[in-house]
């Protein structure tokens, strides 16, 4: 279950934080306002918040309810969409100036200077961040144990309760760090791969 909310959460919220970021850098102010709101929002307010006030009071206020997964799911994909939407924002606005001049003499439009020239810039820019912030998820799936996911912790949790005996806290503890060794060691082979990459096109 916690590999389980931990690939959901990657799934969707990696390719959603883009029109966030985007958004939030739009020359439209309806939608720049509503990016950045999502943004300060979600990034504002603790994630054990967040998944209570999805799981217990969407059905108090307008009578809608879900399942604890589902409600985890697309609470962690709204919380790590807003902050991976701020890592691309910052890699995108990190890009000299120049490139969209160049693109611009060159005939090319606003979408084809965005998607051909500067966000292959600053995927390259942003790796580090953004893995660090799926080794960050990992430990928060941790939390959805409070609305009732039978995650992990949930899980050792049970364990010690039913054999007093703390030895499950330990075992989790070790799988989070596989878990997380894991995340590095690819986050670290992909990182080299476009360094090595950039390197070339220098």
């Amino acid at each position: 279950m916690t590999v389980q909310v931990f690939l959901l959460t990657l799934v969707f919220a990696l390719p959603l934080g883009l029109p966030v970021a985007l958004g939030s850098n739009s020359r439209l102010l309806p939608i720049r306002l509503f990016c950045r709101a999502f943004v300060w929002v979600f990034r504002g307010t603790p994630l054990l918040l967040q998944l209570f006030f999805f799981f217990y009071m969407l059905p108090i206020w307008f009578g809608f309810a879900m399942d604890p997964l589902p409600t985890a799911v697309i609470t962690f994909v709204l919380n790590y969409s807003a902050y991976l939407a701020e890592i691309y924002r910052g890699g995108i606005n990190s890009i000299d100036r120049g490139q969209y001049e160049a693109a611009s003499c060159l005939g090319l439009s606003r979408w084809q200077t965005m998607f051909g020239i500067i966000l292959p810039q600053t995927v390259s820019r942003i790796l580090p961040a953004v893995a660090n912030e799926m080794i960050t998820l990992v430990k928060d799936t941790s939390l959805v144990y409070v609305i009732g996911v039978a995650e992990l912790m949930k899980a050792s949790r049970g364990a010690v309760n039913r054999d007093t005996d703390p030895t499950a806290y330990l075992v989790a503890a070790l799988i989070y760090l596989l878990f997380t060794f894991i995340l590095t060691k690819v986050a670290d082979r992909v990182e080299k791969r476009f360094s090595r990459h950039e390197a070339r096109r220098q």
